[in-house]
């Protein structure tokens, strides 16, 4: 969530300029996880640690979109095909949105991480060790990849 007045007109006018494009949308996030460890990013316009993604441009393949996506924000390429874990929807913002979520096992790095506009830090976390200003929804797919907690429908 948007913690400052700033990162709030921000996000609020990313998500207007969204909508006035897109009827439903299709997201992508990625769970990135080797040695029991996770890649997470942390974005300038949203409090908290997330998995990396976005959005799934038209003639893109959502796993294309995520392999896209994971190098363009952390400079990470991953390491196989990945596999779909599930599709969900997400009523945070707006009522027609829609994430799959990837998990690739590891990735290796291509580049130096270099902070830009949309993420500011990017992080390997031990699962069990996450830290506190980890994203619920982070929180809730991890503990489902994990077996900890059914697959819901909902991000």
């Amino acid at each position: 969530m948007p913690q400052t007045p700033w990162q709030k007109l921000k996000f609020s006018l990313m998500l207007r300029a969204v909508g006035i494009y897109r009827h439903v949308t299709l997201g992508v996030r990625c769970a990135v996880i080797s040695d029991n460890a996770v890649l997470m990013v942390r974005h300038s316009y949203v409090a908290g640690w997330h998995l990396p993604g976005g959005g799934v441009d038209p003639g893109e393949t959502a796993l294309a979109a995520g392999k896209r996506e994971v190098l363009e924000e952390t400079g990470y390429c991953v390491a196989d095909e990945g596999q779909l874990f599930g599709l969900y929807h997400s009523t945070l913002y707006t009522n027609r949105d829609h994430v799959a979520l990837y998990v690739f096992g590891g990735a290796e790095k291509r580049r130096e991480f270099v902070p830009s506009a949309e993420i500011s830090e990017i992080g390997w976390f031990e699962i069990d060790g996450l830290p506190d200003e980890t994203s619920p929804a982070t929180l809730r797919r991890l503990d489902e990849i994990a077996g900890r907690r059914p697959i819901s429908l909902n991000w």
